[in-house]
Parts: structure tokens; C-alpha cells; sequence
């Protein structure tokens, strides 16, 4: 029996550089309500990278 792996949240700069849009950016869509799910984790916002590959996935199409 295998273990799953759990990939860890990204930071905003790490979900920056993925995406290659400033930081600002993100907290711009983050207020409007159009760029991925992002989490609260104490005063930290993370981003779960499966959110942000279907966000990015559901934007081609």
C-alpha cells in the first residue's frame, strides 16, 4: 500500500513565479474575485498548486 504524497502550498511569490504575473497581480484578482483559490493559514496566504493548475486550465478554455 502506497502512501499518497501531499504536495505543499504555495506561497504568492511561488504562485508569481508559476503564473510569471507580478505579485500584485494576484492580490488584484485575489480582491476582484477572479484568480485562484487562495487560503488564509494564520496571517499567511497560500495556494493549493492543483487550484491554481485547474484555474490556469479553466482559463484556455
Amino acid at each position: 500500500m502506497t502512501t499518497p504524497t501531499i504536495e505543499p502550498l504555495w506561497t504568492v511569490q511561488e504562485v508569481s513565479t508559476y503564473l510569471r504575473v507580478p505579485q500584485s497581480t494576484l492580490y488584484q484578482w485575489r480582491y476582484l474575485g477572479t484568480g485562484p483559490r487562495a487560503s488564509r493559514v494564520g496571517r499567511h496566504l497560500r495556494y493549493d498548486p492543483a487550484d491554481v493548475r485547474a484555474w490556469l486550465a479553466d482559463q484556455a478554455a
